[in-house]
């Protein structure tokens, strides 16, 4: 008799154990672990946002962008040269941001 409650509580504590990992596993299948956490309906649902403006042309933002491209393009170039192209693409930036009609 007393062999038989030991293997029953030793069945119901293997069965205890087991069912713990289990009922985890199922309430953790239903958490969504990538991405944003918002589903395709919530996603859906939401107004896009409008664009944010680009900021005005300034000399620094346009030197800062004439050198970027200069270097990626013109990498074997002289630096004198790439200075000269950096000048006439910061006068044409210039040009273009003062002909551009402002909002």
């Amino acid at each position: 008799m007393r062999r038989s409650i030991a293997r029953s509580r030793n069945r119901f504590a293997r069965a205890r154990l087991l069912a713990l990992p289990i009922v985890a596993a199922g309430l953790l299948a239903g958490c969504e672990t990538l991405g944003s956490g918002a589903g395709p309906a919530t996603q859906a649902a939401k107004p896009s946002e409008p664009p944010k403006p680009e900021p005005p042309m300034t000399r620094s933002r346009a030197a800062s962008e004439c050198w970027m491209k200069t270097e990626k393009g013109s990498a074997g170039v002289s630096i004198d040269k790439r200075a000269d192209i950096v000048t006439k693409c910061i006068d044409d930036k210039m040009k273009a941001a003062a002909a551009a009609p402002k909002t």
